[in-house]
């Protein structure tokens, strides 16, 4: 269908609320009459909608909080473990640890694996994650090497490094 530039204008605006843009795709389909009596190119078509959507929902998403990684606590198809069980990082930087499978796990700092200085009882997350998708995260400030385990598990070898540069 062909709209007007007002009507683009405000599904750009609502591109950004995508709730709210879901219900507007169907109004698209209506045409839109044009005065002129010359032959007007479409502004847009319902392909450039889905396009303006995902672009929209991409902003949203940016405007979130990123994280430098996120490691997920037990592997795609039933693992034990991190993973990745190894990764690196910048001072001041998030990691998130994404509860996946074979739970419940927990992310628990060994207290002889941190860096000097840095209290792993209080960067620890004890407290077990029993359902999938449930997450926790650090913030690393302090430079060093971080050893971690999950304590159910830790026998099974459970177990991960982050490094914060």
């Amino acid at each position: 269908g062909i709209l007007d530039i007002a009507s683009t204008t405000h599904l750009h605006k609502m591109a950004a609320m995508t709730s709210t843009f879901l219900g507007s795709a169907v109004a698209a389909k209506a045409p839109v009459k044009v005065a002129a009596k010359k032959a007007v190119a479409p502004v847009a078509s319902l392909d450039g909608l889905k396009k303006a959507a995902v672009v929209g929902v991409s902003t949203v998403l940016l405007a979130s909080p990123a994280f430098a990684a996120t490691i997920k606590l037990g592997g795609d198809n039933g693992e034990l473990g991190f993973f990745p069980n190894k990764i690196t990082v910048s001072k001041g930087e998030t990691v998130e640890f994404v509860n996946n499978k074979a739970f419940p796990h927990n992310v628990v700092f060994d207290e002889d694996n941190v860096p000097s200085g840095v209290n792993a009882d209080a960067i620890s997350h004890e407290d077990y994650l029993n359902g999938p998708g449930e997450k926790v995260t650090n913030k690393f400030d302090t430079p060093g090497t971080y050893g971690y385990y999950c304590e159910p598990h830790q026998g099974a070898g459970m177990q991960g490094t982050i490094i914060v540069q």
